[in-house]
């Protein structure tokens, strides 16, 4: 027997018994990345309207996975996982249910609607695709927020990809109804259905989920009953997937919606910062970009003949010699090196930053080679930064520039100590 979620998928609320609830652990992914075993118990039901994870509604090709299953409650306690186990569904909460008492499902209809359109809008552009190029679909993913299809080719043209898109919306505009068949594993119509083999643990009749005039597949997921239920798909684009595949990357329903709302608020901000019509949007950031990329280049240009200025004023300076030290809030690892390179002396420790004076930020220590790796990790150490170097310099990142008075103080007692050792 199929669950009413299969059976109907537009019901949104049934009371059912429960049968067992048994302790149960749930795998959930942390807030810090890793998993995480949530405790609670597996309810069974006597049937349920909540759809469990399997039978055709699968993640793993997009970004973002979903899975796949319904959310609910049971009288009114939250439904976490729903898991098909054979002839079964196992809902997960976290409150017991008591085995022989009547309950009230009640379904996410949001979350299962949604779904229902992605579901269905697969089937419908599976069947188009091989329909109009035979372009076979090999495995599919409801995403978060956009579902992927994989298709069996190396490649799919922007124009077949147009085509497949016009022709979907058409069928969605013709109303065509969408129906639901059980057929005997032994009846044989199952032969003419097109599919990819049955899950090892199925249970029960076949379900064929037939588009009239377009498709019949083998299908144990949740579906609109017409076409006019997908209102729109938007096909987003293609892009290269495994072996020799192609995903299709595509929304239905009301995520077209949520998508251009997106979309369109994107667009209103473009034009206020652009001060220009949406149509002008790609012409005036081609524009800035130009423009940023010429001043990155005038203001490098800049900096290597200040760093040059630098390095003669350092280099003549009275206070020269010993350890000379330098910060300028503007700065990169190229204006450090230019300035090593233009000072060039072995006899004097230069340390130099960029950065925040308070915050983080760049160094470099360069001189003697022997001073220059013994002080360098120590340098690193007291700016609580990492670095590396070799040939008298040693440069990295630091997060404490606050600290640097405590460095120079350390250059200097070492050349101190030097000079008391000659």
């Amino acid at each position: 027997m199929a669950f009413l979620c299969q059976r109907d998928s537009y019901a949104r609320e049934f009371v059912t018994t429960v049968v067992s609830c048994q302790p149960a652990e749930l795998q959930t992914d942390g807030s810090n990345g890793k998993k995480e075993a949530l405790s609670g118990f597996h309810v069974v039901l006597e049937d349920t309207l909540l759809f469990p994870e399997g039978g055709g509604q699968v993640p793993g090709l997009s970004p973002q996975p979903d899975p796949p299953d319904d959310r609910g409650t049971i009288n009114d306690i939250s439904v976490l996982r729903v898991t098909r186990r054979g002839a079964q569904a196992d809902h997960f909460t976290q409150t017991p249910l008591a085995p022989g008492s009547q309950v009230q499902v009640q379904v996410d209809w949001e979350r299962r609607f949604d779904h229902m359109q992605q579901h269905s809008g697969q089937h419908l552009i599976t069947a188009v695709a091989d329909n109009l190029f035979g372009l076979k679909t090999t495995s599919w993913e409801l995403g978060r927020h956009r579902s992927v299809i994989e298709l069996d080719s190396p490649s799919v043209t922007a124009e077949q990809v147009a085509t497949i898109e016009q022709c979907v919306n058409e069928k969605i505009r013709d109303r065509l109804p969408v129906s639901v068949q059980e057929l005997s594993l032994d009846d044989p119509e199952v032969e003419k259905v097109r599919g990819r083999g049955l899950p090892d643990d199925h249970a029960g009749p076949i379900r064929v989920v037939t588009i009239e005039g377009v498709d019949s597949n083998m299908c144990c997921g949740t579906h609109v009953n017409n076409l006019s239920d997908l209102q729109v798909i938007k096909i987003l684009g293609t892009e290269k997937g495994k072996k020799n595949k192609t995903n299709l990357i595509f929304l239905a329903g009301n995520r077209v919606l949520k998508w251009m709302e997106r979309s369109h608020g994107t667009e209103k901000a473009l034009t206020t910062l652009l001060k220009c019509g949406a149509e002008d949007h790609v012409e005036a950031v081609k524009k800035l970009q130009n423009s940023s990329k010429l001043l990155q280049k005038n203001n490098l240009n800049l900096l290597r003949d200040l760093a040059v200025h630098i390095a003669h004023c350092l280099r003549n300076s009275p206070d020269w010699g010993g350890v000379v030290v330098l910060h300028r809030k503007e700065g990169d690892s190229e204006f450090m090196n230019i300035i090593a390179n233009e000072i060039g002396s072995e006899e004097t420790l230069l340390f130099l930053t960029v950065g925040d004076e308070k915050g983080a930020g760049l160094f470099l220590l360069a001189g003697p080679a022997e001073a220059v790796e013994t002080l360098g990790p120590r340098v690193a150490e007291v700016l609580e930064g990492k670095g590396a170097g070799k040939k008298g310099r040693f440069q990295g990142k630091a997060t404490k520039m606050n600290r640097r008075a405590e460095v120079q103080a350390l250059l200097q007692d070492y050349v101190s100590t030097q000079s008391a050792e000659e």
